[in-house]
């Protein structure tokens, strides 16, 4: 498979993986009270995506040592992200009828899919230096 043909396919799989992630699979444990710091339910959403990345870098033949790297640093980006816009959402008292919800919620997702592209170049990354079979 050729460079091009297996970017477009991590790009489609980490996109399918954050809709199912973040729209079908979370429930009201992982959403309410999400503006306090540690919090459980967020812990549990961001391991899932966790979770599943893991899959498909594994999938895409990744090195184990690359899969258990990328996962713990997108977990934790995951949580952040997720935590910094639920407490300045939480803050505000923002609701979807207000643009600035929106704008977090846009900033959000933003964010995730930077961190979707910066997993691939390091997936790219290794693959280069390891001197391996894309």
């Amino acid at each position: 498979m050729d460079q091009i043909t297996t970017i477009l396919l991590l790009v489609a799989a980490f996109q399918i993986k954050h809709l199912v992630a973040d729209f079908f699979l979370q429930n009201a444990k992982m959403i309410m009270g999400r503006e306090r710091y540690w919090h459980l339910g967020r812990a549990q959403h961001a391991g899932i995506h966790a979770a599943f990345s893991a899959v498909i870098l594994a999938v895409f033949g990744a090195h184990p040592v690359m899969i258990m790297t990328m996962v713990i640093v997108e977990f934790i980006v995951h949580f952040h992200i997720d935590w910094g816009k639920a407490k300045f959402s939480v803050d505000r008292n923002l609701t979807p009828d207000q643009p600035m919800y929106w704008y977090a919620m846009g900033t959000d997702q933003a964010l995730h899919q930077l961190t979707y592209i910066l997993m691939i170049w390091a997936y790219y990354a290794c693959v280069i230096w390891m001197d391996m079979p894309s």
